[in-house]
């Protein structure tokens, strides 16, 4: 690696040690070396993979990031030792880890109209609504199974009710619409999965007076819940015999003032919520702002964010933790960009901008994947994403 000597002479030099977590062949010799203090993680990822070159000849270039003292660094070693306070007098020790970047964009699945919900918590296949009316059920990119067709309005919110079964045995997902229903769908082992299958509701679910916006299942199935802009949140268990069976919840008050247990603002509509992170306790928000926020409710005293993320340029509309790591989580806006996150870093980790219009909804996939649709009528799959 050549060593490009700065206005005062050669590049300042630190002694550093690289260790790392991943198994092998991603493990370099911890033995200390020099390297020049004005290296970002391009130049540093460029050392260890020629680290990694010289102990394996077959090796592959991949990008790495690198945490000194849990952070991640964004900027030149220099930089980051001087606005840290961290002394370069002793050894650094660098950890190295994949980096958090789609390898992968896979054909897009296109739709009639916009695509305004997705769900990918079920690793066999992916789940879509759409503004055609019509939620849609695809094995992989391209592939669609089953088509659900029965709301009278466009579709805005769609979950799984079971979506830890790894199989498209005896499924039954719910979908939300502007028609103010939910509808719950069934489909099976007898359903052929080598053509697309149109299949009807099993139970509609009716009590909303205006359009479905959100909806959430418990993870046993038992229990759905929806938010709606009658401004009532309902709970509909879906093994009852009565198709209407359901408990509208609203702020109750109390001598005329309303009560609330707590109450976070971030001044804005919120668009989208998840709750996740460290012992997912952690709630992140997208607003009607470029702002995605995070709060932890654990913490007294304070109802501001503990980190606010500021690259989006237009609206948020999606965001979802991933759900097995406490840093990471995704964010889709109205700018046309899904972003990556990780809670070390205030820049995003990857950019993913695939969409030719507003992004509209994200979700992760198979843990390694992420699958978004929008305005531009596509479900897009951007997989390799190495989190773990």
């Amino acid at each position: 690696m050549d060593i490009h000597p700065d206005e005062e002479g050669e590049a300042k030099q630190v002694q550093v040690r690289f260790i790392t977590k991943l198994q092998q062949p991603y493990k370099v010799q911890q033995a200390s070396i020099s390297i020049p203090a004005n290296l970002t993680r391009f130049g540093l990822s460029a050392l260890v993979n020629n680290l990694l070159l010289t102990s394996n000849a077959d090796w592959t270039t991949e990008p790495f990031d690198f945490l000194i003292d849990g952070e991640l660094v964004r900027m030149s070693l220099e930089e980051f030792l001087l606005a840290k306070g961290i002394s370069a007098e002793k050894v650094l020790e660098i950890e190295y880890i994949k980096a958090v970047a789609p390898r992968n964009q896979e054909e897009p699945s296109l739709h009639d109209d916009w695509v305004s919900a997705v769900d990918g918590s079920n690793d066999g296949y992916i789940l879509t609504g759409c503004y055609d009316d019509l939620g849609r059920v695809w094995k992989a990119g391209g592939i669609c199974t089953h088509v659900l067709d029965g709301h009278s309005g466009p579709l805005t919110s769609v979950c799984n009710l079971m979506p830890k079964v790894d199989s498209i045995v005896g499924q039954v997902v719910a979908t939300g619409s502007k028609d103010r229903t939910l509808r719950l769908w069934k489909f099976g082992e007898e359903d052929p999965i080598d053509q697309t299958k149109k299949i009807r509701s099993v139970k509609v679910l009716r009590g909303h007076t205006d359009a479905v916006q959100s909806i959430a299942a418990i993870p046993s199935g038992d229990v759905v819940c929806s938010g709606s802009w009658d401004c009532t949140i309902n709970l509909w268990n879906t093994t009852a015999n009565d198709p209407e069976d359901s408990v509208s919840v609203k702020k109750r008050k109390k001598g005329g003032q309303d009560k609330e247990a707590l109450s976070e603002s971030c001044g804005k509509a919120i668009n989208s919520l998840s709750i996740g992170g460290e012992s997912c306790a952690l709630i992140a928000a997208g607003s009607s702002d470029p702002v995605l926020r995070v709060w932890d409710p654990r913490k007294p005293g304070t109802l501001s964010p503990i980190f606010q993320f500021s690259s989006h340029n237009s609206w948020i509309s999606s965001c979802k933790w991933h759900d097995k790591s406490w840093y990471h989580l995704a964010s889709a806006s109205y700018d046309g960009k899904v972003m990556l996150w990780d809670l070390r870093t205030a820049w995003p980790l990857s950019v993913i901008d695939t969409h030719g219009d507003k992004v509209l909804c994200a979700d992760w996939w198979k843990g390694d994947s992420v699958v978004s649709g929008g305005a531009d009528s596509k479900l897009r799959i951007s997989s390799g994403v190495s989190v773990m």
